[in-house]
């Protein structure tokens, strides 16, 4: 059976028109889809999961879409008739009254078979017809640039508007109903019963950190702090490399890869090397001191060691940005490039004060460190990933006799503080006190033994923030040789003395 006919809906060439290139569009395939909805209302369920009425290009066919869509969700049917009482019954469309076209949709509809097809070449037009538009505003912008605004800015804008092309799937945005933000949250505690350990988040690899916060959260942002010398870069690496193990995803309906468990990590390290990252990473899971690795003072068995967990760790999701001095805008755009190309489901930056603001060379610095903070937690929304962002805390923490991190001992705090979901502080009392040791043969030595007994080869990670759960202190075992921080046996657990 013959399709309608395009002239209905007026698009015939005007001969004495100048020749213009028209927008990809194809009529028949959403005359098709709608007909094939308009006779059996399950054609719909077919496109629905990524199909909208924005994405046809006509725009009767649109309101049409759109009023369907309406009838069908409510538990009602949508067929010529009942649809002719929503829309304007005096549009004329090409000589046909809205009543007849309707009919003429339904009389000359394809198989519902074809529905599926039909809504994705729809789809996929109507992204063509966004390209074009992304790619004309960056021909016209470039023209007719200010002097002011740098070419960078124009690159920035255009990946985030491609990136929120391509999510455009997922990520709508506008006001949604509450009942669609209800159905997300028991999905998510769903599927906290089948991941690993049970969390809504994703797993640390810690299991009393994972306890006491649930896993990582999407769109947190998660501020890891300490001195220099506590071993937060070495936490940090500890869990991406946990995450990046424990990977495993999982084909969707949509040809998309989503993460069941664990899941694919960047990794901003500011401050370390790629290849001194993969040491500590080498050093950790081999067993081997980094120093020995570095320096070359391993034996044959230690080299065939590290060998196989080189194999082992060629796999892993784990990826590695090692520029120096990024500024915060060039930060956004490659995390949503690595979303886009490989995806993306935990990103960690080493650390915030080294990273750069938009603004000029000797502004405020505060106001820099906000800028980056907050740019870091819309990043972790618009990614809907955590970040695990590394930060220095100030000097006046060596100031005091008890040396544990507070919320004020953050550099620039009030920014940090605000933006963060979660505040983390690493703490390791054997760093202090190593350095204080007395005279041997002292009585104060004797004393000093006996504390460094209790607290060697053990470190704290105090919450001192979280907005979903408890703060406290989770203790934790650190093995300073290998770099690696791992579950402390707690001696309720130890296994009994022969």
């Amino acid at each position: 059976m013959a399709a309608i006919d395009s002239n209905v809906l007026k698009l015939a060439p005007d001969a004495t028109a100048p020749a213009y290139r028209t927008a990809p569009h194809n009529i028949e395939a959403e005359q098709a889809l709608l007909g094939a909805i308009l006779v059996n209302n399950d054609a719909f369920y077919r496109v629905s999961d990524f199909l909208e009425a924005k994405h046809f290009f006509e725009t009767i066919h649109q309101t049409i879409f759109e009023t369907a869509t309406s009838l069908i969700r409510a538990g009602k049917v949508a067929t010529p008739i009942t649809l002719k009482t929503f829309l304007a019954a005096d549009l004329d469309l090409g000589g046909l009254t809205v009543a007849q076209y309707l009919a003429r949709l339904a009389a000359e509809a394809t198989t519902i078979i074809n529905a599926h097809d039909y809504g994705r070449t729809i789809y996929e037009l109507s992204l063509r017809r966004d390209l074009i538009g992304i790619g004309t505003d960056m021909v016209n912008v470039a023209f007719d640039a200010p002097v002011d605004f740098a070419p960078r800015n124009q690159i920035e804008d255009a990946e985030r508007r491609l990136y929120e092309l391509a999510e455009s799937g997922r990520y709508d945005g506008g006001f949604q109903r509450f009942s669609q933000a209800l159905t997300t949250a028991v999905d998510m505690a769903a599927k906290a019963f089948q991941r690993d350990g049970k969390l809504s988040g994703i797993a640390t690899g810690l299991r009393d950190l994972d306890t006491r916060m649930g896993g990582l959260q999407h769109s947190d942002l998660i501020v890891l702090a300490g001195r220099p010398g506590m071993g937060k870069t070495a936490l940090a690496t500890n869990i991406a490399y946990n995450v990046a193990k424990a990977y495993r995803g999982e084909v969707q309906a949509d040809g998309t890869t989503k993460a069941v468990n664990g899941g694919i990590v960047g990794f901003f390290s500011c401050e370390m090397s790629a290849e001194q990252l993969a040491t500590r990473i080498l050093a950790e899971q081999a067993e081997i001191a980094s120093s020995k690795i570095r320096r070359g003072g391993i034996s044959e068995s230690d080299f065939e060691r590290i060998r196989d967990v080189s194999i082992e760790l060629q796999s892993l999701p784990l990826y590695v940005d090692e520029t120096g001095g990024l500024a915060i805008s060039q930060l956004t755009a490659r995390a949503r490039r690595l979303k886009r190309q490989k995806g993306l489901d935990l990103l960690v930056v080493d650390y915030i004060q080294l990273l750069q603001g938009s603004s000029k060379k000797g502004d405020n610095r505060v106001q820099e460190v906000t800028e980056i903070t907050t740019n870091l937690k819309a990043l972790a929304k618009e990614l809907n990933v955590p970040i695990i962002a590394l930060s220095q805390l100030s000097r006046q923490v060596e100031s005091r006799d008890d040396k544990r991190p507070q919320l004020s001992d953050l550099r620039e705090s009030g920014s940090i503080e605000q933006d963060a979901d979660v505040v983390m502080f690493v703490f390791r009392e054997e760093y202090y006190l190593q350095n204080k040791e007395p005279r041997p043969g002292t009585p104060e030595h004797e004393k000093w033994a006996t504390d460094m007994d209790l607290v060697h080869g053990k470190a704290e990670v105090i919450i001192a923030k979280q907005r979903h759960g408890p703060t406290g202190t989770v203790d934790l075992q650190f093995e300073g040789q290998f770099t690696r921080f791992s579950d402390l046996v707690s001696e309720g657990h130890l296994p009994e003395r022969i």
